[in-house]
């Protein structure tokens, strides 16, 4: 099982800039507060502190599990090549090399999570009710072999 999540914090540029009012205006405050919870979070993965605040947004608390260690995280940054974008585009090439610096650890497959652990649970019950129904009918109870845990299996 995988996870894939794309975000787009397109939106984030500077909003005395663009001019933006009403719903516009809202949504790039939320993406600049998202970005710079997210700053929060590569600052302190890069410090190795022992509190990470995931929950200082809902951007980083979803992307707790991928930053945690545990995931392949790859982020693309977009500069614009025009002169009077260079003060946004530094700022967003110094926040891509705070972020390379980052060493979130070996990628490991997630073997038992809870939904795992959970549809193990349901494939035995459905199958001590199969056994039960066939020992009703008198049908020989057959169930095929479980798989040991981590081992892999052909699907």
């Amino acid at each position: 099982n995988g996870k894939l999540s794309l975000i787009d914090l397109a939106g984030s540029e500077r909003v005395s800039k663009t001019d933006a009012t009403g719903e516009r205006l809202k949504e790039a405050q939320n993406i600049n507060r998202s970005l710079s919870a997210l700053g929060d979070v590569i600052s302190a993965l890069q410090e190795r502190k022992k509190h990470i605040p995931f929950r200082n947004s809902k951007l980083t608390y979803l992307l707790q599990n991928s930053l945690a260690g545990e995931s392949k995280v790859a982020m693309f940054v977009n500069i614009s090549p025009v002169q009077s974008n260079a003060q946004e585009s530094t700022c967003s090439l110094n926040f891509a090399s705070r972020c390379q610096k980052v060493a979130l650890g070996q990628a490991r497959k997630n073997i038992d999570s809870n939904e795992i652990v959970k549809y193990r649970k349901v494939i035995d019950d459905l199958q001590a009710q199969i056994a039960s129904i066939q020992r009703v009918n008198g049908f020989k109870a057959s169930t095929p072999k479980k798989p040991r845990r981590g081992s892999k299996t052909s699907q």
